[in-house]
């Protein structure tokens, strides 16, 4: 009998040193743990859930062996879980493949259900931002990786980790969502495929908007996760009843 839920959490950031570090990643790990196997089909980590990662052939950064524990019980238990790269943990290469997880690439449509969902980070969707996509080319460029990987890993994971905090820093940590002036919004709008729900991560928003889509379908849900800097928050889809639902912690 196939299992009715499906779970969707982004931008936990694990090792961003704001807030509490610590607290941030005991409440992650509560709520891999808090996921029932026996209910669950698919776990979908929408990126960004660590600040900053980077793999060498030999070398994975330390740490989150509480976080990678979780998600191998779930795996071991029957649940799949499929992972996008972020912004933040784009420099994913072999590991967590190796461990069992499935990488995707955005937008990726799929069927659950009977409702068609587009998934993806959200990041450098829609037009216009060219700076951005320019420095995203960069970082997913497989020359300028080899170029990164030269440097020793002590230098380099301190050379992101403090990039990547000060980019956190150096902005609010919460976005206010500009609606059908976004381009992710006009992504939505322009997509050609009849889709029912767009979900996303990377705007450290939680955001429901209705968004009629260019396939002429009925109205979609764009529906936005927000961070875990500010409080644990997930989406989890009951394939049963249709509901999409989201829930947030303390």
């Amino acid at each position: 009998m196939p299992k009715a839920l499906t779970y969707f959490v982004s931008d936990v950031h694990l090792g961003l040193q704001v807030g509490d570090p610590s607290a941030r990643e005991q409440a992650f790990v509560a709520f891999l743990r808090g996921i029932d196997p026996s209910q669950t089909e698919t776990v979908y980590l929408l990126g960004d859930i660590w600040d900053f990662w980077y793999e060498y052939r030999d070398v994975v950064p330390k740490g989150y062996v509480k976080v990678l524990s979780a998600l191998v019980s779930l795996m071991e238990a029957g649940v799949k879980v499929c992972f996008f790269q972020g912004n933040h943990d784009i420099w994913t290469y072999h590991y967590f493949e190796e461990l069992g997880m499935r990488r995707l690439e955005q937008p990726y449509v799929v069927k659950i259900g009977a409702e068609s969902f587009c998934l993806g980070h959200g990041d450098g969707l829609g037009p216009g931002r060219t700076g951005y996509k320019c420095m995203r080319w960069v970082f997913h460029n497989r020359f300028f990786q080899r170029c990164f990987s030269s440097l020793h890993p002590w230098l380099a994971f301190r050379m992101g980790n403090g990039w990547s905090r000060r980019s956190r820093l150096g902005k609010n940590i919460s976005y206010t969502f500009k609606g059908a002036s976004e381009p992710l919004y006009r992504f939505c709008e322009a997509f050609p495929e009849p889709v029912q729900y767009f979900i996303f991560g990377h705007y450290h928003a939680r955001v429901d908007l209705p968004v009629v889509s260019a396939s002429g379908a009925r109205p979609a849900r764009l529906v936005l996760l927000g961070d875990w800097i500010t409080a644990p928050n997930w989406l989890v889809y009951d394939a049963d009843s249709g509901e999409l639902t989201a829930c947030h912690g303390r």
